[in-house]
């Protein structure tokens, strides 16, 4: 486990304080990259520590996460919260002076919305796009995934037509004019839609067929908070293409 101690964020609106903000992760998470975006959007000093994840899961790590060893995993004065997107609304919980990341908490039905949109980017994009790389499945199991995953996007698409309201000068989010919880959720997975051509071949987002979606992505990589966020599009396209020959090659033998 190798140690990048340098603090990310301006520190403002409710920061740490004296409360330490750790994050445990893996460079190439996109998990990592949602986390990360939140603590940026709420200007959050916070020390990052990479995990091997490929030497074998660290002591520090286990004990952060003893009931899955996955990341991100944040310590809060030492205290462990897990799961990405708990974590984002743990974030907006704990700093509520700092930028907003949820609807406001008076508006339950708006929290629904996003919540439930959040989850969709999970249970629903996810899911399929992990069917289309994996090396396992026949050519119809993956051309069903591909389906799925189109179908998602569709959804999204729609979504984010729907709850655009102004072309102000930051754009259109998922959230309305700032950046939300699904602009977060979806937003840890640019790196890997932009990656994705070049690595397998697949184009996730295309503009002929989801053109917000599409300038939602090209709005995502334009922010500040973001770019701190993901990791270098060479250096992740360089590891998905090793990883996707190395799943073909475990399949076929």
């Amino acid at each position: 486990m190798a140690s990048a101690g340098d603090g990310v964020g301006g520190g403002g609106g409710g920061g740490g304080g004296g409360e330490q903000l750790t994050v445990l992760g893996a460079w190439g998470s996109p998990f990592l990259v949602r986390v990360r975006l939140a603590l940026n959007l709420k200007g959050l000093s916070y020390e990052y520590v990479e995990v091997d994840l490929a030497g074998g899961k660290s002591d520090l790590l286990l004990a952060a996460n003893p009931v899955h060893g996955k990341i991100p995993v944040l310590l809060h004065a030492g205290k462990p919260v897990c799961e990405s997107m708990l974590i984002v609304e743990y974030l907006d919980e704990a700093f509520p002076s700092a930028a907003m990341i949820l609807p406001a908490a008076d508006d339950p039905y708006a929290r629904a919305v996003a919540r439930f949109w959040a989850a969709y980017v999970d249970d629903e994009l996810l899911s399929g796009w992990m069917g289309i790389y994996d090396g396992g499945k026949t050519g119809e199991e993956k051309a069903a995934a591909l389906a799925q995953t189109r179908a998602a996007l569709d959804a999204l698409e729609g979504a984010l037509g729907g709850e655009r309201i102004g072309d102000g000068e930051g754009g259109w989010w998922f959230g309305g004019d700032r950046v939300g919880l699904v602009d977060v959720a979806l937003g840890g997975f640019v790196p890997a839609i932009l990656a994705s051509e070049p690595t397998t071949g697949v184009r996730i987002v295309d503009a002929s067929r989801t053109p917000l979606l599409a300038a939602w992505v090209e709005r995502f990589c334009a922010l500040d908070e973001a770019k701190a966020a993901m990791p270098p599009l060479e250096r992740l396209i360089a590891a998905g293409k090793k990883r996707y020959a190395d799943l073909h090659a475990a399949a076929t033998e």
